[in-house]
């Protein structure tokens, strides 16, 4: 099964939201146009406007309002991607070539500039102040995420809170705050609300660490990059981070092939054996699933309609995926 036939009832109200982004993206400048449809059109899980469909559904569900604020954290995160590539110097995305492949990085960061932009007009639609507050402060947390990430590259003596600290703002946030803003646009009650921000940090914590086990145990056509890439740019996620603390050898090991300034290719396979058989993969699962099970307890007290099943439905595929 895929993810998207959990949502497959959701498909009409998706459309909707796609034909949102498609207006968004729309620019008079012939290059800025093509930029910006060129990331819209490699597609990708539409994860965040669906998680906004189902937590509407806890309120006065109308997609044609609903479809503005899905429409906007979709643009967010499509903008963050953008910038992430130039900074991760990245070629590929999704099995595509980036935009700062196909032009150049002052294309891609302007193009994300751009995209940023029209995601707060989409936003704008609503009057609900608490809606604008909710998505600066997400804007603010993700830019810091980034920050922490380029100054820990390279650091071999993290901590695991600057790990969970830096996956929060990175990309739980946003899973969360698209819960949280899917039930405050549809009018659902301040504890709805509270509980589906909190299934949302807690399925985000779990997405995003899940993404970096697979980053070691994936294969460059399911992962549209090279298997270990995160650690090759000096990205310590949790597999290596415990590979490291579990045996202070590795950390040597690691450090002696990726601190090299004159290094032109690099053999992964050593470093990825290293983590795998350290144990770093089997932690980060168990730690995925604590934190899928704080996604579950979260939803507790909700209604008992079919927008509760199929978030649990969710949450249970995310932590069994393996691609």
């Amino acid at each position: 099964m895929k993810l998207a036939d959990l949502y497959m009832f959701l498909k009409p109200d998706i459309a909707k939201i796609e034909k949102e982004l498609e207006k968004a993206v729309e620019a008079e400048h012939p290059v800025l146009r093509e930029a910006s449809l060129h990331l819209l059109q490699a597609g990708g899980k539409r994860i965040r406007p669906v998680f906004v469909l189902l937590s509407a559904k806890f309120g006065s569900y109308d997609i044609n309002r609903i479809k503005h604020i899905a429409a906007a954290l979709e643009l967010i995160h499509m903008a963050s991607l953008v910038h992430d590539d130039v900074i991760d110097d990245a070629d590929l995305r999704r099995g595509q070539k980036t935009i700062k492949a196909q032009w150049d990085n002052r294309v891609a960061m302007y193009t994300g500039d751009y995209i940023f932009a029209k995601a707060i007009e989409k936003a704008a639609f609503f009057e609900n102040e608490s809606i604008h507050r909710v998505i600066s402060g997400a804007m603010t947390e993700m830019c810091l995420g980034e920050i922490e990430q380029i100054r820990h590259q390279y650091n071999w003596d993290q901590h695991l809170k600057t790990y969970l600290r830096r996956i929060k703002r990175k990309t739980a946030l946003l899973i969360a705050v698209s819960c949280q803003l899917g039930a405050i646009s549809a009018g659902a009650s301040a504890q709805d609300q509270s509980r589906l921000y909190h299934y949302g940090y807690n399925v985000g914590m779990s997405y995003q660490i899940i993404d970096d086990i697979l980053d070691f145990t994936g294969t460059e056509k399911e992962l549209g990059k090279p298997a270990g890439g995160d650690l090759l740019q000096g990205n310590v996620t949790l597999p290596a981070l415990y590979a490291m603390y579990y045996d202070s050898s590795h950390k040597g090991q690691i450090a002696a092939v990726l601190d090299d300034a004159n290094k032109t290719s690099v053999d992964m396979a050593p470093l990825i054996d290293i983590i795998k058989t350290s144990g770093g993969i089997e932690y980060s699962k168990n730690l995925s699933k604590k934190y899928l099970n704080k996604a579950f307890r979260s939803l507790d007290g909700l209604p008992d309609i079919s927008a509760k099943k199929s978030l649990q439905d969710i949450a249970s595929y995310i932590g069994s995926r393996s691609n």
